[in-house]
């Protein structure tokens, strides 16, 4: 999603809004995200949904459920600065929004959450779209303390991805986890270990992975390598070129390049205004097709599920560009993966995924990552926030239905678990 601010008229949200409101349940109601993103996924026309928003945001200015959607759909639309400042005006409301369950609810779920794009939280939701699990997304605002009075739940999950605008966030909920009053999931601590500096010292010594080590590097630090005056190893203790290049925080690949020498690097900072970057070494994990393949791996309380794979002849591979509804042999390749999974993958790399899921200590946890020649888990990255969805269409991808269910059957079931050892009295040991 680009950061493009300009916007039609008709869709300009409302100029102001009142100071505050209460969660009363009133008006229509939350679309959410994962419907929202469907109806982008399924290239539906969201001007008329916009449109309608706005009406509502405009007619009734105590609809923080209007402006709260209108974010949503504009970042998805790519208008990232407006959706933030709608999204601004809708926290102004209220800190407190609710996606009912799809059936008769048998649970309450809390998810707490940042303000931000829409990668700064997990988006949950899909994994609880036909469930009987009821949503309730809190917002904890940077610099404020967390709430004395909690939405009503019998489950806490951060959903608040790690990043530098959430390090804070993070760090004050994980002082008030101790003292929380029901079991929660994937601990602010445990959330921090993902950043991308620490999760490659996490993972350093795990036989049978690579996850190239990554430093964070400011401008003027690249700057002088790119000019000749420091060394490359200096910043990077096991470079030589190429490089991977992206700025801190960025995702989806927004100004991710691979760098060949110092001259491109040079022109590289030229193009890119941010102050500092993530670097770490390029690593050929092409396969001897001359095709690059990429797997993305939950795992849900350290068990791995398949979320898709994807074929590209390009290295940064996103799975929306890599031609998988244009090719039925690359999809045949996946659903053959995804058949295959506890059999295949997740037996090749047990001992590698069993490491990461025991060292990150999360419930919820998003790995992407490839082969390497060798027969490695090459990891590029470690995300809560990442998505795992069941939004490509049937008649193309018919083999998901069945692996995605399975993923969300295994996250019911956790939810479940953890119940149910909040309910049991304490073991007595003499």
């Amino acid at each position: 999603m680009s950061s493009n601010s300009a916007v039609p008229a008709a869709l300009a949200p409302p100029q102001s809004v009142p100071a505050r409101a209460a969660d009363d349940g009133s008006g229509p109601g939350l679309m959410g995200l994962a419907r929202l993103m469907r109806l982008a996924f399924d290239k539906a026309d969201l001007v008329p949904i916009s449109q309608a928003l706005i009406a509502r945001a405009s007619s009734a200015e105590s609809d923080a459920d209007a402006l709260m959607d209108l974010s949503t759909l504009l970042q998805l639309q790519g208008l990232d600065d407006l959706g933030r400042a709608t999204l601004a005006q809708a926290l102004q409301l209220r800190r407190v929004y609710r996606l009912p369950a799809a059936r008769p609810p048998a649970l309450q779920l809390l998810m707490l959450m940042a303000p931000g794009e829409l990668m700064a939280n997990a988006p949950l939701p899909f994994l609880f779209e036909d469930g009987d699990v009821a949503l309730t997304q809190l917002y904890l605002m940077p610099g404020e303390p967390i709430p004395a009075e909690l939405p009503p739940h019998d489950l806490a999950f951060v959903a608040i991805s790690e990043s530098d605008e959430n390090r804070a966030v993070l760090a004050r909920l994980g002082r008030a986890i101790a003292g929380w009053p029901r079991p929660v999931l994937n601990l602010p601590g445990r959330i921090a270990l993902t950043a991308r500096d620490r999760a490659c010292e996490l993972l350093a010594d795990v036989p049978g992975l690579r996850m190239p080590a990554t430093a964070r590097a400011p401008r003027a630090a690249l700057q002088a390598i790119a000019n000749g005056r420091a060394p490359l190893d200096r910043l990077l203790r096991d470079g030589p070129w190429p490089l991977i290049v992206r700025p801190v925080d960025s995702h989806a690949g927004h100004g991710l390049e691979k760098i060949d020498d110092a001259r491109a690097l040079g022109a590289y900072l030229a193009r890119q205004p941010e102050r500092e970057f993530f670097i770490a070494r390029f690593i050929d994990y092409r396969d001897a097709d001359g095709l690059f393949r990429k797997f993305r791996v939950a795992l849900v309380d350290g068990v791995p599920h398949a979320g898709h794979m994807a074929i590209s002849a390009d290295w940064m591979i996103h799975y929306l560009n890599a031609g998988m509804t244009d090719s039925a042999a690359k999809r045949a390749e996946e659903e053959a993966f995804m058949r295959d999974f506890d059999s295949g993958f997740a037996r090749r790399h047990a001992g590698a995924l069993q490491a990461i899921a025991q060292r990150f200590g999360l419930d919820w946890l998003v790995v992407d990552c490839a082969e390497t020649a060798a027969g490695e888990l090459l990891v590029f990255e470690v995300d809560p926030g990442a998505v795992v969805h069941s939004m490509d269409p049937v008649e193309l991808f018919p083999y998901k239905r069945a692996p995605m269910q399975r993923v969300f059957a295994a996250v019911r079931a956790l939810l479940a678990r953890r119940l149910a050892q909040a309910a049991a009295p304490p073991a007595f040991h003499s």
